[in-house]
C-alpha cells in the first residue's frame, strides 16, 4: 500500500524513491530504509492485534500505538527528506515556470504529510 501511495505521488513527476537500471530496479539506500522500516511497522501492527486479542491493559496497547505511530512518522520523514532532494535536484537548469510548478507539487506533498503527522 506504501510503495502504491509513493507511486500514485510521483506519477507523472519524475519522482521516485528508488532507482531504475536497464534490467530492473536497483534499490538506493532511502528505498531499503524504508522498506526495512515498513517491514518492522508491519510486526508492531501483528503485535498490536496478539495484545488486542489476549487483552492486554489499555495502557500497554496505548503505548505501542505511540511507538506505531513514531515509526511511521519517521518513515514520512525519510520520503520527505528523499523527495525534497530529489524536486530541488530535477528543478536544476529548468525553466522558470516549470521549477515553479515542481516545487509547488513538492510543497502539496509535504503540507499533506504534515497535516497528518
Amino acid at each position: 500500500m506504501w510503495e502504491s501511495f509513493l507511486l500514485d505521488e510521483a506519477k507523472g513527476k519524475g519522482y521516485s524513491i528508488f532507482s531504475i537500471t536497464i534490467g530492473g530496479y536497483s534499490m538506493n539506500e532511502e528505498r531499503k530504509d524504508v522498506l526495512l522500516r515498513l517491514r518492522r511497522i508491519e510486526g508492531q501492527i501483528r503485535g498490536l492485534q496478539r495484545m488486542v486479542e489476549e487483552e492486554v491493559a489499555c495502557a500497554d496497547i496505548l503505548t505501542q500505538v505511540a511507538a506505531v505511530t513514531a515509526a511511521v512518522k519517521k518513515v514520512g520523514t525519510v520520503v520527505v527528506k528523499t523527495y525534497m532532494e530529489e524536486c530541488l535536484d530535477k528543478t536544476q537548469g529548468k525553466p522558470g515556470a516549470r521549477r515553479m510548478e515542481t516545487l509547488r507539487d513538492f510543497q502539496k506533498a509535504v503540507s499533506r504529510y504534515i497535516d497528518w503527522a
